[in-house]
């Protein structure tokens, strides 16, 4: 359950509250979709039980009022089966009225909408791994209860509160006097859910999912009648309550790393890598680390967090620290921990803290080297860069420094092959004379394809990379070359095909763009400040035409990129129409003269817009040249 800095509301009364529109339905998804798996509630509470007393733990060391009742903290569980109820409670960092409102009540988390819209796409089938990836596992307890309590009261503060709800589309808060600190959640068990009611299906469950959680599990007595002479039966802690990456790898199995995952990741699926070392030297530290299989739906994020947390011997200190992880890698989950920090550093300073800089450069290096490792079975690399590719190349415009290990590790599709291929590769195929490693972006790959800039570099035979990621606009100017082989976009590479061709082919490239001469004038005329420039292509085979970015000036795809965002709606966009010299319809327009010769123009460059994926300025009046057109040709 979240922290926020949210000041408890003064009421005098019960208040009766609607759940906003998402949890209703996402209540109803979880109820009904997600049955057979209905014993993860539990650990999702006690996920978030652990957090609250993580929270609390490292709020006390700065602000000692907090520490009332102590630090000895605990998630306790106790049945009372004559009230068929089962309550998890733990004396952690609590929640005021606002903080129930807007913790239990709303889903404040970026890809509301996705998760619903994944959900419901699943058409009633099972999918566990849709409730961790946004961390909506508290919703989970419907599951088994047909009424959930939640009676908490904020450390520090004096007034507690009881939030309930049927899970029926509303809820209420009222004042809770006398209630202990942390958070109390009673369920209200369900007839069809009886046996989380009994001790050994709790122990079963704990054991499972939740022996990893740092913090005691305990099982309280269970309410009988007491035979003679027999012994009260006194309180069982359920887990080992000792932090697991901590304890030596040998002794770790790979199922309680998969449930550690899941319980730092708050999340279901697979873990695709698991990462745990400790590094010795001027700076120790140990790290568990995780990377996932199924990428989360906020991961393209414009915060761009990390999330893994990091600990100061044990003691949870924060898990949105910008320097801990290089934003590339916000997709891996985890812990670090350190015992060369100090316990008492702020939040704020630890973002500029130089053991932390170090901290991170060490486990960067680990996890590039266990990529590097990983990318040797191209089938399983596969499934991380279809995941997570997209975010993993920031790095090539941020990370200078690693910039050769992360092009090692890159993947990309090129007009040779549907399958992904490295920079190695492709240098591998370069044909002879190919000096440069030719590319072109643009929205998917199958559109990139048909485009006529890459008609002159097919026939060659010449691979081009097919770049479908906003953030490919960027990366290949900042890093220039691979191998000493130069990025080249094929919009600014039309020459080097007469270069890489050479001989009769260039001569005959040369002669055919002087015969044009008199139509290009005319163009140019005709088309005036709508294009930068008209010339002959070499790259055209079998299009009449293609427009391409002024050379230096900004790509089409990323002006297109740019006004989408409202960012370049009056930046002007240098566009040169090339114009193929072999083509009928180049040779024949030149017969025409006046507003026939104009239309035909436009028409051209129309023709050449579409092809790039845009929208005619004037769609009226295309489609009355291309009537006329028509009209001419068939009467």
């Amino acid at each position: 359950m979240a922290e926020t800095a949210t000041p408890p509301k003064e009421t005098s009364g019960p208040e009766t509250r609607n759940f906003q529109a998402e949890v209703a339905k996402l209540l109803d998804i979880v109820v009904h979709s997600l049955y057979s798996h209905r014993e993860i509630f539990l650990r999702e509470l006690i996920s978030n039980a652990s957090d609250a007393c993580d929270k609390l733990r490292y709020a006390a060391l700065t602000d000692p009022k907090l520490r009332e009742g102590g630090e000895d903290f605990a998630i306790r569980l106790s049945v009372d089966p004559a009230a068929k109820t089962l309550t998890i409670a733990d004396n952690g960092i609590g929640m005021n009225h606002d903080e129930l409102v807007a913790n239990l009540g709303t889903i404040a988390k970026s890809g509301t909408a996705e998760f619903l819209k994944a959900a419901s796409a699943k058409d009633g089938k099972k999918d566990v791994n849709l409730i961790g990836q946004f961390g909506v596992g508290f919703y989970s307890a419907f599951m088994v209860a047909d009424k959930v309590d939640v009676i908490s009261r904020k450390a520090g503060e004096e007034k507690g509160w009881v939030w309930s709800s049927a899970g029926q589309g509303s809820f209420t808060v009222a004042e809770s006097p006398g209630a202990a600190r942390g958070a109390r959640i009673v369920l209200h068990i369900k007839d069809d859910a009886k046996e989380f009611l009994e001790a050994q299906r709790l122990r079963h469950i704990v054991k499972t999912y939740s022996d990893h959680i740092a913090i005691p599990v305990i099982l309280d007595p269970i309410p009988r009648e007491k035979k003679e002479g027999e012994e009260a039966p006194q309180p069982e802690t359920l887990n080992s309550a000792s932090a697991l990456w901590m304890r030596p790898k040998n002794e770790i199995t790979a199922e309680q790393y998969k449930e550690f995952y899941h319980h730092v990741g708050h999340t279901f699926d697979e873990p695709w890598h698991t990462l745990h070392f400790r590094a010795e030297g001027a700076i120790e530290y140990t790290a568990l680390l995780f990377i996932p299989t199924q990428k989360p739906f906020d991961l393209f994020h414009p915060e761009r967090k990390s999330h893994v947390k990091l600990y100061v011997n044990r003691v949870f200190i924060s898990d949105q620290i910008d320097t801990l992880m290089p934003r590339y890698l916000r997709f891996v989950r985890g812990v670090v921990d350190s015992s060369d920090l100090p316990l008492n550093i702020s939040r704020e300073m630890l973002q500029d803290n130089p053991v932390l800089r170090k901290i991170q450069a060490g486990i960067t290096k680990r996890l590039l080297k266990d990529l590097k490792d990983r990318a040797e079975n191209a089938a399983e690399y596969k499934k991380f860069w279809d995941a997570f590719g997209a975010v993993f190349k920031e790095g090539l415009y941020e990370d200078f420094e690693r910039k050769e290990d992360l092009l090692d590790l890159a993947r990309f599709k090129s007009t040779a092959s549907d399958e992904l291929m490295s920079l190695k590769d492709y240098v591998g195929r370069m044909k002879q004379g190919q000096e440069a490693i030719y590319f072109i972006t643009g929205e998917n790959a199958a559109a990139l394809k048909g485009s006529p800039q890459l008609e002159g570099f097919l026939a060659k035979g010449i691979e081009v990379l097919l770049l479908t990621d906003p953030i490919d606009e960027f990366w290949v100017g900042t890093v220039g070359t691979y191998d000493k082989k130069q990025f080249k976009s094929v919009a600014e590479a039309g020459p080097d095909l007469s270069a890489i061709a050479g001989g009769e082919d260039k001569a005959k490239t040369e002669a055919a763009a002087e015969s044009v001469k008199g139509v290009i004038e005319k163009l140019k005329q005709s088309l005036g400040e709508n294009v930068a420039d008209v010339r002959a292509s070499t790259r055209l085979t079998g299009s009449p035409v293609c427009l391409v970015a002024d050379t230096g000036g900004m790509s089409l795809h990323l002006a297109r990129m740019l006004k989408q965002h409202g960012d370049g709606a009056s930046m002007p966009i240098h566009r040169v129409l090339e114009i193929n010299p072999s083509h009928p319809l180049i040779t024949g327009i030149e017969k025409l003269t006046g507003a026939d010769f104009d239309d035909a123009a436009f028409l051209l460059l129309d023709q050449a817009r579409i092809v790039e994926g845009e929208t005619v300025p004037d769609p009226a009046a295309f489609a009355r040249r291309l009537s006329a057109v028509m009209t001419k040709g068939l009467v």
